[in-house]
């Protein structure tokens, strides 16, 4: 392990903390699980704030977990870091012998050790070899795929994961390109996209490779699809009165927290019944109303936390009162089922519905909203 290169400012930190507090201070041992460890800033604060807590830190990035072990070293006899993509948590659980946990952190995106070091290959303004695996032990590389893809997998994967609306431009590019030489440079790659792009379009919105860089490293890392399975088996692991903190920086992965956590804070039995019937109440109570943005000052002491958006929930249990809709009189007043904004029919949109949603051709206006989303337009994000 080499010295760590950049500076590592955890996104939302305090915010984190408050929310994370009432579930951790309850008396006696209680357990967190940061499902994103990256090097440790949030899990130190957590550990440091609460002293019977013991911590569960998950990271698919070796280096990272190197690093954060080596930060956290002097709470070493309450810390379990295991190499693990955080759809893997309940496997992870089941080898520690831990039935049920009271804290859940999810900090997405890329990280700062995987944004800072050039070698990696995440970020179009430096050249390197084109991998973006945040786990160099396994899974397919950027390179791979950019010379792999069929034009229409390319072109998919840039207006799904990246929101660009000149997909199939940059995808012909790749393809010309590829029958000259294989492409393995990041730089060369960033150039492809830039010259792809129209010019008054490369005029706004940041560098014309972010999408691109985005969308690639999404679909290398599965990071969607490892999240749809990953909140609902966090949200089944946490106690009655446990917490979930989830920091997205893409609006496909806000839209994915979205829906998951809004399908249990709403009742699932007979919206003409009176009281709820045993096991259709809620057992979610979300903590925000929507999502939360960074304030001006969070934004100005730490720029990669602007595209971040919290949400947070806890696990209540359905049947600890008799809900009624009788004013709350006999108990909690029971949600109701068409919410501005929340309402979806079913179950949580999955990520196929989702990508689906973005996947709507520029020419027939621009991506589609799902049904009941709010959220807005996909950003460079990185999990700090």
């Amino acid at each position: 392990m080499g010295e760590l290169r950049g500076t590592h400012v955890p996104v939302l930190l305090e915010r984190c903390l408050e929310l994370l507090a009432p579930a951790l201070d309850r008396g006696g041992r209680t357990v967190h699980v940061d499902a994103t460890l990256g090097l440790g800033g949030h899990a130190e604060a957590v550990l440091a704030a609460h002293p019977s807590t013991v911590l569960i830190g998950l990271d698919r990035d070796t280096e990272a977990l190197a690093h954060a072990g080596a930060r956290l070293a002097r709470y070493a006899d309450r810390i379990h870091l295991v190499h693990a993509v955080y759809d893997e948590l309940p496997e992870v659980l089941d080898r520690l012998g831990i039935p049920a946990v009271d804290g859940v952190l999810f900090d997405l995106g890329v990280s700062s050790l995987q944004l800072d070091e050039p070698d990696r290959g995440f970020a179009y303004a430096q050249d390197a070899p084109l991998d973006m695996r945040m786990d160099q032990t396994r899974g397919v590389t950027a390179e791979e795929v950019v010379n792999t893809y069929s034009h229409g997998d390319l072109a998919r994967v840039l207006r799904v994961y990246g929101e660009e609306k000149f997909a199939g431009r940059i995808a012909s590019a790749i393809l010309r390109e590829r029958e000259r030489g294989r492409i393995t440079s990041s730089a060369r790659l960033a150039e492809l996209v830039r010259e792809s792009i129209p010019a008054p379009a490369r005029r706004t919105g940041g560098h014309p490779a972010k999408r691109t860089f985005q969308a690639l490293r999404i679909e290398v890392n599965r990071e969607l699809a490892a999240l749809e399975t990953a909140l609902p088996a966090a949200l089944d692991a946490l106690s009655p009165g446990g917490r979930l903190v989830v920091l997205s920086y893409h609006s496909l992965e806000d839209r994915l927290t979205k829906h998951a956590l809004a399908a249990r804070a709403r009742s699932s039995g007979p919206v003409d019944l009176p009281v709820e019937l045993p096991g259709t109440g809620p057992t979610l109570r979300l903590l925000s109303r929507g999502a939360e943005l960074p304030g001006e000052a969070e934004v100005a002491a730490n720029p990669r936390a602007a595209s971040v958006r919290l949400r947070a929930a806890e696990r209540i249990d359905p049947t600890s009162t008799t809900q009624t809709r009788d004013n709350g009189r006999a108990g909690r007043e029971r949600p109701r089922r068409k919410v501005k904004g929340m309402h979806l029919p079913g179950a949580a949109a999955p990520a196929e519905a989702v990508a689906r949603a973005a996947a709507r051709p520029a020419d027939q206006g621009g991506p589609e909203r799902v049904p009941g989303d709010g959220t807005g337009t996909a950003e460079q994000g990185e999990g700090l």
